[in-house]
């Protein structure tokens, strides 16, 4: 009997290079997302430094501008925590929409790789099936020359 050929095997191949790419675009993406926390949380980490020197500056008693530059500091590592925040937002949202393009490429593929299983549980029921009938063959054409050499 011929091997199994499954005729959606190129197709197969194509969901499963597309499957691979989205799950790398995600990886990236994840990446980013994780990328973005740590440097949220090291900006959080330096507004607490400076809101640190800023108290023991206040209790050493310093001047005007010595406020004022610790005030602007601050503020302005506030917005950027602010920023990297919206940041962060958009890159989960753009990681959540990759991660359902994944799981809908997975079901894709998964449906194709269920057919070719199915295919193949049937092609070697067919294959036994044909072996079965050419055992049923031999044996019988091995009885009927044995009963013909009898009569001779």
């Amino acid at each position: 009997m011929k091997r199994f050929h499954y005729s959606l095997d190129t197709v197969l191949n194509y969901k499963t290079q597309v499957l691979d790419n989205l799950k790398k675009e995600h990886a990236v993406i994840l990446k980013s997302v994780n990328d973005k926390k740590e440097e949220i949380r090291q900006l959080n980490g330096r507004l607490l430094d400076y809101e640190g020197s800023f108290d023991e500056t206040k209790s050493a008693g310093a001047s005007i501008e010595s406020y004022l530059l610790y005030d602007m500091c601050i503020e302005r590592m506030e917005e950027q925590i602010e920023q990297e925040k919206e940041h962060l937002v958009v890159l989960k949202t753009k990681e959540e929409k990759k991660k359902n393009e994944v799981i809908d490429a997975k079901v894709d593929t998964s449906k194709f790789e269920k057919l070719k299983d199915k295919r193949f549980k049937e092609y070697q029921v067919a294959e036994r099936k044909e072996e079965e009938a050419f055992v049923e063959e031999f044996i019988t054409h091995n009885m009927v020359a044995e009963s013909l050499e009898c009569r001779w």
